[in-house]
């Protein structure tokens, strides 16, 4: 018999899955290799942060997409990545038509410019 699962491991797996799927799509779409400790820290940092709130706010994130992104902006930021490629991706970003990035991730490249 199968022991049940955590939802805060489950939905935090999920939040970590995805998270990781948009930060290989986004290194991918500006051709660039992602920083692969950079990537884990931000992994963790995502982790931490997700575990330290209460679980009505835990549970807002599965249906919230905004609430997501500012949770994987702030990983993002907080990890380092965005100063690794710093000069490469803040010359892309300053002409993001060519960078066919979804419009979600504007708040990756924000960072870069600011």
């Amino acid at each position: 018999m199968s022991k049940p699962t955590d939802p805060i491991t489950d939905h935090t797996l999920a939040l970590r899955e995805e998270f990781r799927h948009h930060l290989e799509t986004f290194y991918a779409q500006l051709k660039l290799a992602p920083p692969y400790e950079s990537v884990e820290n931000a992994l963790r940092s995502l982790t931490t942060s997700v575990h330290a709130l209460p679980s009505v706010e835990r549970e807002r994130l599965a249906t919230d997409a905004t609430a997501r992104w500012q949770h994987f902006s702030q990983a993002f930021q907080s990890s380092g990545l965005s100063k690794k490629h710093r000069g490469i991706i803040t010359g892309l970003a300053r002409n993001r038509a060519k960078l066919n990035l979804p419009a979600e991730y504007e708040q990756f490249l924000r960072l870069y410019l600011s």
